[in-house]
């Protein structure tokens, strides 16, 4: 291991041999001329489109509130995480109880829970990936990891085409969780097993507005 380590810093310090001594990385731009999406024109079909091959469930609407009652209804859940900030009228009354996470539930309520409902910061078109920021409407990470079903609805305003889009909007030191489709992995025998790192059941609910809806 030594000689290893010793060749990359030799490799390191021949690299820097000609760094004048007081240059400082900010003194030196970085080329930011590459390209910074490869999504195309239709940003929200495309991101439609990556979600439903993970396995997600998509709705796309222009009335939030009446595709969250049926999706919830068509699920069957009866208790459903609510994190503070989430848009007003998006959830109507129905059969289900509300949990609210305040004070914060405990791990075996969230656990128990039958689904949770939330927003998301922003969509990624390219990758079919939301992009959970701990914002309002979102909640901490926890309500998102222990119940089996996440109901995730996302305005089209906030899809943006890929990756580097994203991240010019996001919050280098907030708590980011990215979610691209169902929890699943494959790492025994390549056999398929959802639900290991999250919920088994994603379902995506893309609200067609341009404005970002009312707190």
């Amino acid at each position: 291991m030594s000689g290893a380590r010793d060749t990359v810093l030799r490799r390191v310090r021949a690299a820097l041999a000609d760094v004048p001594a007081g240059e400082r990385p900010d003194d030196v731009p970085v080329p930011r001329a590459y390209r910074r999406s490869h999504a195309g024109g239709d940003v929200v079909g495309l991101f439609a489109d990556r979600l439903s091959d993970y396995g997600a469930g998509v709705t796309r609407t222009g009335d939030p509130a009446t595709a969250i009652t049926a999706a919830l209804t068509r699920r069957g859940v009866d208790g459903l995480v609510v994190p503070d900030g989430l848009p007003s009228g998006w959830l109507r009354p129905g059969p289900w109880s509300v949990l609210r996470d305040d004070p914060p539930l405990p791990v075996a309520a969230l656990d128990d829970a039958s689904g949770v409902l939330t927003t998301a910061t922003a969509g990624i078109a390219v990758t079919g990936t939301l992009v959970l920021d701990a914002g309002p409407g979102q909640g901490r990470r926890a309500l998102t990891l222990l119940p089996d079903y996440h109901l995730c609805v996302v305005p089209s305003a906030r899809i943006v085409g890929d990756v580097p889009e994203a991240l010019a909007r996001l919050a280098p030191d907030a708590p980011l969780t990215f979610v691209s489709g169902p929890s699943a992995t494959s790492d025994i025998e390549l056999d398929r097993v959802e639900g290991v790192h999250g919920p088994r059941v994603l379902e995506v609910i893309i609200v067609e507005d341009d404005k970002e809806p009312p707190a």
